[in-house]
């Protein structure tokens, strides 16, 4: 009554089908793993470490790109976002300059994701300048994360999970103009 032999192909590709999810979320895991530890050593101060993630996590994420399968998990789209918050933090501690959406080859919404998240790890920076006297360097962040906001002011954001993350720009400028404001008014700025 039944073809076995369709089954039989049914179940050999959804095998595959379960191999290559697997890999996604794999690799997924590592990207997330090499952008916590690219940002981690860029807040050491490690750029020479921070420089061979960078090489790391492009392989991977060249390898990401390539696996071509619809998942009922989104820890693929995390890890494009953590991919995109790591490359614009080192950029901007690097190069000072934030690297565009099509230059890392990502879609808006996980560069924008990771763009939002990135106010807190400049944030993080600029305490940690304020601390070590880089007072230039804490203004600079503030001018970036000022510039980001401004940015995201001009998106009609419907109620979602960017929506949601977005409002911690605004939060993330306030804590950076809070620890500027008292570093100025303890005359530690001029």
């Amino acid at each position: 009554m039944l073809n076995k032999q369709e089954f039989a192909k049914i179940r050999q590709e959804m095998g595959k089908s379960d191999k290559v999810r697997e890999e996604l979320i794999i690799l997924s895991r590592d990207i997330i793993s090499i952008s916590k530890r690219l940002i981690y050593s860029i807040h050491r101060g490690n750029l020479d470490e921070a420089s061979k993630y960078v090489n790391e996590i492009k392989k991977k994420k060249t390898k990401l790109d390539a696996i071509n399968i619809i998942v009922d998990v989104n820890i693929h789209q995390v890890a494009y976002q953590e991919y995109a918050e790591a490359l614009c933090y080192y950029g901007f501690v690097k190069h000072k300059k934030i690297p565009t959406k099509a230059s890392l080859k990502i879609n808006a919404v996980d560069y924008l994701m990771g763009l939002c998240d990135l106010t807190g790890e400049v944030g993080r920076k600029a305490v940690n300048d304020i601390i070590k006297k880089k007072f230039k360097d804490a203004l600079l962040i503030k001018e970036l994360v000022e510039e980001i906001y401004g940015e995201f002011l001009k998106f009609n954001l419907r109620n979602g999970e960017l929506r949601k993350k977005s409002d911690s720009i605004k939060w993330n400028l306030k804590k950076i103009e809070d620890i500027i404001f008292d570093a100025k008014i303890k005359g530690m700025m001029e």
